[in-house]
This record gives structure tokens, C-alpha cells and sequence, in this order.
């Protein structure tokens, strides 16, 4: 199969985000947002949304910390041990909030639909980590351009702030999966039970799945020593039969 990539730009409400598109052939074919985690853009990520693309996709990946301006890239593997690089990603973490989410999401889906080669009624969404919960939030923020919206190692998704994704159950019309760690402090069983309860009170189809014995980060080839090649192929499995059902 051809793989082409491209660049553009992306006008949203609070400036410009730059973005990566990756086609995997030719022809109107489903398109899918691609989420970074924390990290945001990199080879690993690139990586991600290539293979992606090779399941016969329009991916577009874009820079989520667009609004911080030129950054030096994060080392996922020590990041969260060296204290001063630590405090700089929570500080470019602190630029997305829910309300952003929704402004950033609206423009990122707009700029896939406008794709000619992308059938605009068959979009979804995969995200990693921060871009778990921003897949979910997309998915309830724009519910009529959203058919499916994936979900691993996620944090925050339910939560007792009034932002919480969670409380955007009764407007999501896409179909959701979850992947969780079982070890994942940001998506614990107690989260994972309010998180049921409150898309099955709105009728929402979605399966929550537990990676028994991973870790956060275990699908991220770089998120090292989180990363587990096995729950990596097993996530690849898992969102291509997603995508094949809901975007097919």
C-alpha cells in the first residue's frame, strides 16, 4: 500500500496548530484524529499514526501544544524522574484544559472532514494517555462528527470536578473503547465504575478492557520501562477490529 505524508496548518480559535496527515492508499476512506500523549509529536507517535494509516486510514496527527510555541522535545523514558524537565511538561500539560479540548477538537475534526479523500460520516478518534481523555472529550464535545472514539492508558476520565468527561455521557454518540492498565492510578477500578455507570445510563456502547498486569504507557513504544510489546500488539488488535466494525 502507498504511503503518503503530508503537512498542513490548522486555524483554531487560539492560533495556529500544525499537523501531519498520513494516507494509507487512495480513494474516500474512513479518517481518524490521532491523539499524542503527553509527550505530544514525535517519532514514536509518527510511528503510530503511519501504522495506522496502513489499516487504510486518513490520519491526522496534531501538535496539541501548539499554543506553547516552539518546545524542545520530552524524553518519555526520564521525564517524570528529572525534576526541572518534569515541571516543564506540567507546565505545557496546564494549556489543555476541557474547554480547549473542545475548541482545539472542533477545528482538528473540521480540518479531517475537509479532506477530499475522507468520508466525513465516518470519523473516529485514538488518543494515548492525555490523549485518552482528549479522544473522550472530543467525542462528547462534537458528538455529531465523532463514530468512534478509542481510549489506552487514559487518566481523568472520571473524575469529582464538573468537567469531568464522565459527565458528557448523555451527549456521546459514538461508540467508545477503553484500554486501562490495571495499575493505572489515572483510571483505577472506582473511576472505571463510574465511568460504566454513567455511559450505560445513556445508552452508550463501549467496552472497558483491563490490560491485567501493565502499566500506564504499556502501548507507547518510547514510554519506557512502561512500555510491554505484548499489551502494544494487543492494543493494534483491539483498535483495528474497533475501527473495522464502526468506521467500515
Amino acid at each position: 500500500m502507498s504511503m503518503r505524508r503530508d503537512e498542513i496548518d490548522i486555524q483554531t480559535a487560539d492560533g495556529v496548530a500544525h499537523a501531519w496527515i498520513y494516507r494509507g492508499g487512495d480513494g474516500p476512506r474512513a479518517g481518524v484524529l490521532l491523539y499524542p500523549d503527553a509527550g505530544g509529536v514525535r517519532p514514536a507517535m509518527h510511528q503510530m499514526a503511519e501504522r495506522l494509516a496502513g489499516l487504510g486510514y486518513t490520519v491526522l496527527l496534531p501538535n496539541i501544544f501548539y499554543r506553547a510555541g516552539k518546545i524542545a522535545p520530552f524524553d518519555m523514558g526520564t521525564v517524570w524522574n528529572d525534576p526541572p524537565e518534569r515541571a516543564r511538561l506540567m507546565e505545557v500539560l496546564s494549556s489543555i484544559t476541557p474547554e480547549r479540548v473542545g475548541i482545539d477538537g472542533g477545528a482538528y475534526l473540521d480540518a479531517l472532514r475537509s479532506e477530499p479523500d475522507v468520508r466525513k460520516d465516518r470519523i473516529g478518534i485514538t488518543g494515548y494517555c492525555l490523549g485518552g481523555r482528549m479522544s473522550f472529550l472530543t467525542a462528547g464535545k462534537h458528538p455529531e462528527k465523532v463514530r468512534a472514539a478509542a481510549s489506552f492508558h487514559g487518566g481523568g476520565l472520571a473524575t469529582d470536578q464538573p468537567d469531568s468527561p464522565h459527565r458528557l455521557a448523555d451527549r456521546i454518540q459514538a461508540s467508545l473503547y477503553f484500554g486501562v492498565a490495571d495499575s493505572d492510578r489515572g483510571c483505577t477500578p472506582e473511576h472505571q465504575g463510574i465511568l460504566a455507570t454513567a455511559l450505560a445510563a445513556a445508552d452508550v456502547p463501549y467496552q472497558i478492557e483491563l490490560y491485567k498486569g501493565k502499566k500506564h504507557g504499556f502501548a507507547v513504544s518510547d514510554h519506557v520501562p512502561a512500555y510491554d510489546p505484548e499489551a502494544a500488539d494487543r492494543h493494534w488488535r483491539r483498535l483495528e477490529s474497533f475501527f473495522a466494525e464502526t468506521l467500515a
